[in-house]
């Protein structure tokens, strides 16, 4: 161990087209002292396409040993090594591994920084077609049919536009999943193959998407969806507001974030909520 630990560098790299690559992605291949790849075998084709030899270890970082080497990488970093981190595609730590690593050096005030590159979140958002002023991120849902549900159910009132990302072999349980919970005429977009040679960008209700699906889609996937309507406070009833709450609460918030959270979203003072919730606790009590 050194006094002046190294530096983590999360490096972007192509979702598609490999002329995407950022000029800085060679440089830090070819002068890091360690590179950890999801895939070794696909960064070989990566340094090859750009012309770059790695002078460094190369060693392979994916979601099977992602626990087991990320103390091996932190000590080569404590140890004062600049080690780059890639994945298959985009940037690490978004649905790819890189978490971990991360969280580990910023435990151990180690330096970290990052080479961007393309994103298939950005990227497929701006070609929706749909609002982009806000967002949110939802990464895979569940293979699991119920779980999968439960996850829908739990956005269902998102105002936000939501991105996905989904398995081929699963988009059309997963659009008809959508229109079920969000409702078949809620927009979306399938975004496939985004900067290949057979791009494509399918919009349109979520029924519809959903039978277009079940033909049969290949590629990378990613799939943008409206958000919620705006609705009156009116419409929503104390039973309403009390179910966002616990919602809110399954999902790991505070009784008090919650209850401020649906209170914007309800467009209602928290006192309204708060309310309802105590009532509801007094009823089910007695």
């Amino acid at each position: 161990m050194t006094d002046t630990p190294g530096t983590l560098v999360l490096a972007g790299t192509p979702i598609g087209d490999i002329s995407d690559a950022p000029p800085r992605l060679a440089e830090e291949l070819a002068g890091a002292d360690l590179v950890a790849a999801e895939d070794t075998r696909r960064l070989r084709r990566l340094t090859q396409a750009l012309g770059v030899t790695p002078k460094g270890r190369v060693v392979s970082y994916f979601e099977g040993n992602e626990t087991a080497r990320t103390p091996e990488l932190v000590e080569a970093l404590l140890g004062g090594a600049r080690v780059l981190l890639v994945t298959d595609a985009g940037m690490p730590s978004v649905s790819d591994p890189g978490y971990r690593l991360v969280a580990a050096a910023v435990e151990r005030d180690i330096r970290v920084t990052a080479v961007p590159g393309p994103s298939a979140v950005l990227t497929a958002l701006a070609l929706s077609g749909l609002p982009v002023d806000r967002f949110c991120f939802e990464g895979f849902l569940p293979r699991k049919a119920g779980e999968r549900l439960s996850r829908l159910r739990e956005v269902a009132d998102e105002r936000r536009t939501l991105v996905y990302f989904e398995a081929p072999h699963r988009l059309d349980d997963t659009l008809a999943a959508m229109a079920e919970v969000f409702g078949g005429e809620r927009r979306a977009a399938v975004c496939r193959e985004l900067t290949k040679t057979y791009e494509e960008v399918r919009r349109g209700p979520l029924a519809e998407l959903a039978e277009w699906a079940a033909e049969g889609v290949r590629g990378e996937i990613t799939v943008v969806v409206e958000g919620a309507p705006e609705r009156e406070a009116a419409e929503l009833s104390a039973e309403e507001l009390v179910r966002r709450v616990r919602v809110r609460e399954e999902a790991g918030e505070r009784r008090k974030e919650a209850i401020a959270a649906v209170a914007v979203e309800a467009g209602v003072p928290k006192r309204v909520v708060f309310d309802a919730v105590v009532a509801d606790k007094r009823s089910a009590a007695g």
